[in-house]
């Protein structure tokens, strides 16, 4: 299988987190260079309509376009160590805070990034700089929320590492281009739980 990436955008990281988690080597990494605008050319296109990344060929030719359903597809294959719940309820709760994350808080954080910083104004065409500051506002709020969460359970989705810390680790570490630290924003719990899983080596994917 291949795997099309971008390492530097955080939703491949997501992706790369998790293989990392789970033990998953031997997948053909290809390297998208959305600088380049790679991901808009007729050879992505034809994978990746959309022209989004990541992006898993299958070996029998077909495609995987979204992260969740990615992961969802690897954690089929490789079982353990699960990060997406072991039941019902649990699936349902961890997949309820990694949408959480992934809608509230990495969102805002992709949309301040992507109408506000210069190097991406290639990538944004047009910017909205009001509507980019706007969104790092509403950050703060979410992270309040999540630093409450975490001052009541040591991770994420509850008393284990799960899908959603990934989600979690990767918007707070992209959070970086737009001067954001939980620490220096008082939010004691995040930036513990933040500290905690960089010691992973999947933090370093």
């Amino acid at each position: 299988m291949k795997l099309f990436v971008s390492p530097r955008a955080p939703s491949p990281r997501r992706v790369l987190m998790f293989l990392v988690e789970k033990n998953i080597n031997g997948l053909d990494l290809v390297n998208v260079d959305l600088n380049a605008q790679e991901h808009k050319q007729a050879a992505y296109l034809a994978k990746s309509p959309l022209a989004r990344v990541p992006a898993l060929e299958l070996d029998d030719g077909r495609m995987l376009t979204e992260t969740r359903a990615i992961c969802t597809y690897m954690e089929g294959l490789h079982p353990e160590p699960n990060l997406m719940g072991f039941d019902a309820t649990e699936r349902a709760f961890i997949e309820m805070a990694d949408r959480r994350i992934e809608w509230y808080f990495l969102m805002p954080i992709a949309n301040c990034i992507r109408h506000t910083h210069p190097g991406l104004a290639p990538l944004e065409k047009p910017q909205f700089p009001d509507f980019g500051q706007s969104q790092g506002q509403k950050l703060r709020d979410i992270a309040r929320w999540l630093d409450g969460e975490l001052q009541r359970q040591p991770w994420v989705a509850g008393d284990r590492f799960t899908i959603a810390d990934i989600t979690a680790f990767v918007a707070l570490e992209f959070a970086k281009l737009m001067r954001f630290n939980a620490g220096a924003e008082g939010f004691v719990a995040l930036q513990a739980w933040r500290d905690r899983v960089a010691e992973r080596p999947s933090s370093r994917a």
